[in-house]
């Protein structure tokens, strides 16, 4: 787009001439010295002058892409402080997304689809991104209704750490039999005959659904491997992501797997920031695997755009808790601290920095005593940054030690998806304070807020700033009462300033001002000013990472970065996209409807109460007639 004049920015003939101005906003910069801004000017990816129109007019030069937000709120570009974006990237236009889906039978009129135009050879797999709380149905699809969907092709559905539904043909190319062990920590389900009916249970491990969706066929093309991860990026970018913390993850080896970020690094083709984490994969070789990477890279190798941040989120196998709320917590054996020392030292020795998975509070503890043994020894942590992730069940004792060790926290909001089935094992008082975001702020901990996409949770982060402010699910159930909830300002200071501050790099990110990043958002919604249950459906309408345009949409489209078709063409994403968008008061409608009807049978209970308090109707016992009882 070439300069013009706009409210009175007029071109200049200037050598120094800003690349990008946006004018005419309500930006929210977060730097307290001046939180509020109406234009801004950016330079060589960075930002040059915050203001209004007549700071910047004077940088309007010749080539300056004037951008007019047209009253519109701008934010500090999201962070999301855990995100399993190389992984999502590799993968992402292999998979049908039913994340923002309202019912099953629309769910499953696109697997259908996507089942008749799926080549021979390939899989329809849906991975994560949805609950059955937020289907109008509140169930999951049963092996019948995806054998009737998809009657050759292979179908894999994974719902949360919980299970996974095969039909018949994905039981035969996993291949399931009869006489097919159960895993460790995994169960497949089998009916009558003693064949696999097609559901598979974590019990308590995800491991086996894990490894059944490895099983599926991968992209064998790099150049398909790097359209796919720029496609990803651009969604990310679609809800106003400009940087992200990869937490690896099983079935993400290094370096193999983290080839085609590099490769895109060095052609200055990604539109996040990305900070990545290193995972052992294979158990009992831990230690060997951060030893040899220890010598290969250190942490902050990189550069602005994609850089090593560390190790985690697992150090050692033993010491990982799973997270599947639908059975008890899993119990660690009793000697796991021997080899997670050994981690935990030769980390803190070299220089490395790490993120720990950490569910539940016996686990924090146990790991904090191997912490704070090092500590005495004058070790830990010597400098290095280190944090745990989730913390569900965190208690303030745990809090005041990480706060004397000089940790952090990042949260997710896993309980948007699982909320229902924590709330079931664990009761309301559990659910309460999980996670207890208040008392980790109110310590003074750094709590970076993220989203732990994609097999989980939704990459949308404005499902989780809607979960941060409000404590609700996805089905509409309030968990987290105002006491442990936070207002827009904090929830949005998680997901920018936090994460950057995990990272390293809170002098030059998460905030609007002179001297840092031009990573920022112009939004469809004003964030400060929308009702509470409309936050879910904020999207970006121009993101701009480092000064570029990565992303544009409404009166903006086109002025983004061209990207190159989806490949295979077949993709569930050239045809559904990602993200299902509601329209803002569609999505709740089901929830608010079973609310209302709740209701009308509570006054009606009344209504009866009245008439027969009143002698107008005889005092009958209320029963639910069912004919086929009727003996």
């Amino acid at each position: 787009m070439s300069a013009m004049p706009v409210g009175g920015l007029v071109p200049h003939a200037i050598d120094d001439g800003a690349d990008l101005i946006v004018r005419n906003a309500k930006i929210h910069t977060g730097d307290t010295g001046r939180p509020h801004a109406e234009a801004l000017a950016v330079r060589d990816g960075v930002i040059t002058v915050m203001g209004d129109d007549k700071d910047v007019a004077p940088h309007v030069g010749l080539t300056t892409k004037v951008v007019d937000a047209l009253g519109r709120r701008v934010i500090p570009g999201l962070n999301d402080a855990h995100l399993h974006v190389i992984r999502g990237g590799l993968n992402y236009v292999l998979e049908l997304r039913w994340d923002g889906v309202r019912s099953l039978r629309q769910g499953l009129a696109m697997l259908r689809e996507q089942a008749a135009r799926t080549p021979k050879g390939q899989w329809v797999r849906v991975v994560g991104g949805w609950s059955a709380e937020q289907f109008a149905e509140r169930r999951l699809p049963t092996v019948a209704e995806l054998n009737a969907a998809a009657p050759d092709t292979p179908v894999f559905v994974l719902h949360l750490y919980q299970s996974a539904v095969l039909n018949r043909a994905a039981l035969k190319a996993a291949g399931f039999t009869r006489d097919t062990p159960d895993p460790k920590g995994g169960q497949i389900v089998r009916g009558r005959d003693g064949e696999p009916t097609g559901m598979l249970l974590a019990a308590p491990s995800a491991l086996i659904l894990y490894s059944t969706l490895a099983k599926a066929p991968v992209l064998e093309s790099e150049e398909d491997r790097k359209t796919s991860t720029r496609h990803f990026l651009r969604e990310l970018n679609r809800f106003g992501l400009t940087s992200a913390i990869d937490a690896a993850g099983g079935f993400q080896n290094f370096p193999d797997n983290y080839a085609t970020v590099i490769e895109l690094a060095k052609a200055g083709q990604l539109s996040m920031r990305i900070a990545y984490h290193l995972f052992p994969q294979t158990a009992g070789q831990e230690i060997d695997d951060l030893a040899r990477w220890i010598q290969m890279a250190r942490p902050e190798d990189g550069d602005e755009w994609l850089r090593l941040n560390g190790a985690g989120e697992n150090l050692t196998w033993a010491a990982a808790d799973f997270e599947n709320f639908a059975q008890p917590r899993p119990e660690h054996t009793p000697d796991y601290e021997v080899e997670f020392e050994k981690a935990v030292r030769l980390l803190t020795e070299n220089g490395w920095g790490f993120r720990l998975h950490a569910t539940y509070d016996e686990t924090i503890r146990r790991d904090l005593a191997v912490f704070e043994k090092l500590a005495a020894e004058g070790l830990f942590p010597a400098g290095n940054r280190w944090l745990f992730d989730h913390a569900e069940t965190a208690s303030p004792d745990s809090l005041d030690r990480v706060a004397a060790l000089g940790g952090a926290m990042s949260v997710q909001n896993r309980l948007s998806f699982q909320g229902e089935a924590f709330l079931r094992r664990y009761g309301p008082g559990a659910a309460a304070d999980a996670p207890p975001i208040r008392a980790m702020l109110d310590r003074g901990l750094t709590v970076g807020a993220g989203t732990d996409a994609t097999r989980v949770s939704t990459y949308n982060p404005w499902v989780a700033l809607h979960w941060l402010v409000s404590g609700r699910t996805l089905g509409d159930l309030a968990l987290r009462p105002p006491a442990n909830r936070v207002d827009r300002q904090t929830a949005l200071a998680m997901f920018t300033r936090a994460g950057a501050a995990l990272t390293g790099e809170d002098e030059v990110k998460g905030v609007l001002r002179p001297g840092c990043y031009a990573d920022l958002a112009i939004l469809s919604e004003d964030y400060f000013a929308v009702p509470e249950p409309d936050i879910a459906h904020i999207e970006s309408l121009l993101t701009v990472t480092g000064g570029r345009i990565v992303y544009a949409a409404a009166e903006y489209e086109g002025l983004d970065e061209e990207l190159p078709p989806v490949s295979p063409a077949w993709s569930p994403v050239a045809h559904f996209g990602g993200y299902q968008a509601a329209s803002r008061h569609a999505a709740l409608a089901g929830a608010r409807q079973a609310e209302s009807l709740g209701q009308a049978v509570a006054e009606s209970e009344q209504h009866r109460r009245w008439r027969i308090a009143r002698g107008h109707a005889p005092d009958v016992a209320s029963t639910p007639f069912d004919p086929c009882f009727d003996l």
